[in-house]
């Protein structure tokens, strides 16, 4: 007797097969016509379908049930059937706004919760009283999410399956104040989610903007089962039943990993697991958890140090430079920092036609700057990363295999390399290694009231917990290379293995512009603890934006 196709797989919101999960399948022109099935481990399901329509009705323990539809065609494909486990999430959509403007909260929990909204600076400050939820239908705080990859189509979270518009309840106004903010979800179980929203003021208030990289959030993010780091080209045909054996993290399961000119769309309408922070987490805790070094609360301890040390400064996300509501001839400084590693042609060439046509100064407070350009969608609620192929260097193990171990500029081969605009970019060497860096001109300006001679080390002391034993130079680092301007200045290069430290260089343009950059992911999670990476940033902030010391 020949067992029933598999007409369907069933999976959870990042993709892993739901074993033993109940479907119902329905004819919807004949409702006599039922069959009742389970999934087994690899989230299949077995029925005797015919081809045309079917009504499906999905339970698991853990997960909200769901009522969705199947076409069971000739070819026999399988349909890609998805759940959402009980656990408390959120986000903000959009995940940028300007003051005062409207801010959607797309929330899902499967008990009563709370939800406070604080603005994360050196302190965490409360904004306005804290709002509760309990919907009156049973298990109504639950969402439902599509089927399909929903890392391009995006969770659609109070649009999909819901019977209702969202109501005011679900809207927040934008303070009036900007920086970088998180809603803080919690339920009387302990259960906790925190997710950002980047506010920018509606008229500039300072000389310097500070740049949060949004773009760069949406490419580490996996919700949905892909990222540009998993299954980067595409979902795979089936649902991972063990990621530690087959996920496209470790091998090739069809989703392939930059190793194609076309990928798939990632949507920026999804929650994001390495942006949250802790219920009660500090500026000037250390980070542990893998990612988030790199992530928002990453970023926020830059924006935490500027607020410690008094600088005035307005903050921005990838979103407002690229369509132009951040007008960098309103400031005299850009700041990007922490792992601006995705930029929009529309960033890159606006930044550098105001750094080297109309005397604009840009500080690059980070590593692996600007390797990869990406598009928006054209509708904005995603973006499509522009990887090319580059399946040879990926498979590149050591050093030894890459001449100067160089990373491949992928922005490079799109617009041009990023050095022409940083004076630094990315290699192999370096990375996950951290190290303080060594002086080599004692007598640049930037370097001014740290009393060193050449030879000298600072940036010993770091938050970031990633690589150990810590220092500034680290994670992902940045070199000078054929594409830097003539003039570059070369002031000090971290102790990494391998010739893999950080350059901190400085050049000038001929408008009376001016570039600062480090060359390393790690230098802001050490501006809180280091008194060496304070001083020469506030040495290069001062003096780029024209800022004093308030004391």
């Amino acid at each position: 007797m020949n067992a029933p196709p598999i007409v369907a797989y069933v999976s959870d919101e990042m993709y892993v097969a739901i074993a033993d999960a109940q479907v119902e399948f329905v004819d919807p022109e004949h409702p006599a016509n039922t069959f009742v099935a389970r999934t087994g481990p690899s989230g299949a399901v077995s029925a005797p379908l015919t081809v045309g329509r079917w009504k499906v009705s999905l339970a698991a323990p853990g997960f909200g049930s769901k009522v969705s539809e199947i076409t069971v065609t000739a070819d026999g494909e399988p349909s890609m059937l998805r759940l959402l486990s009980d656990r408390m999430y959120g986000y903000a959509r959009p995940k940028s706004v300007c003051a005062g403007e409207q801010i959607e909260l797309c929330l899902h929990a499967a008990e009563p919760f709370r939800i406070q909204l604080m603005r994360h600076g050196f302190v965490r400050a409360p904004v306005g009283k804290p709002r509760h939820y309990e919907a009156f239908a049973p298990l109504g705080d639950r969402q439902l999410i599509p089927d399909g990859d929903i890392s391009a189509s995006g969770a659609q979270w109070n649009r999909y399956g819901c019977a209702q518009p969202p109501s005011g309840a679900l809207f927040w106004e934008a303070p009036q104040e900007s920086g970088l903010y998180f809603f803080h979800m919690s339920a009387r179980s302990g259960a906790h989610f925190a997710f950002p929203v980047v506010v920018a003021p509606s008229a500039p208030t300072a000389k310097l903007a500070v740049l949060i990289s949004e773009y760069n959030w949406n490419a580490y993010n996996d919700f949905g089962g892909r990222s540009n780091y998993v299954a980067a080209g595409q979902l795979p045909d089936r649902p991972s039943i063990a990621p530690r054996q087959e996920s496209p993290w470790f091998r090739d399961t069809g989703g392939r990993w930059w190793n194609r000119e076309d990928y798939d769309p990632l949507s920026f309408d999804r929650p994001a697991l390495f942006n949250g922070v802790g219920e009660h987490e500090q500026a000037t805790d250390p980070m542990w958890r893998i990612g988030t070094e790199h992530l928002a609360p990453g970023e926020w301890r830059m924006l935490a140090w500027l607020e410690r040390e008094g600088i005035a400064h307005d903050t921005y996300a990838d979103g407002q430079l690229d369509d132009g509501s951040l007008d960098l001839d309103d400031y005299d400084a850009l700041l990007i920092h922490t792992h601006p590693e995705y930029w929009t042609r529309e960033m890159y060439t606006r930044t550098k036609e105001w750094v080297f046509e109309r005397g604009g100064n840009l500080m690059y407070l980070g590593g692996n700057g600007i390797n990869c350009m990406v598009e928006l969608t054209d509708d904005g609620t995603a973006m499509i990363a522009r990887n090319g192929d580059v399946s040879e260097w990926v498979n590149v193990r050591s050093f030894e295999d890459v001449p100067e171990a160089r990373m491949p500029s992928r922005f490079g081969a799109q617009v041009e390399n990023e050095a022409h605009l940083l004076g630094v970019s990315t290699t192999l060497t370096g990375m996950d290694t951290t190290a303080p860096y060594r002086v080599l001109d004692a007598d640049h300006w930037s370097l001014a009231g740290l009393d060193v001679s050449a030879g000298d080390m600072f940036g010993l002391d770091s938050l970031d917990r990633r690589c150990p034993p810590g220092g500034a130079s680290g994670h992902e680092t940045d070199k000078v290379n054929e594409f830097s301007p003539a003039n570059i200045e070369l002031i000090a290069k971290g102790e990494n293995p391998d010739n893999g430290g950080g350059e901190m260089v400085h050049f000038d343009t001929p408008s009376g512009g001016a570039v600062f950059s480090v060359g390393s992911i790690s230098w802001p999670a050490a501006l809180l603890v280091d008194e060496g990476v304070s001083a020469v940033t506030a040495n290069v902030i001062r003096r780029f934006s024209g800022e004093r010391d308030p004391s």
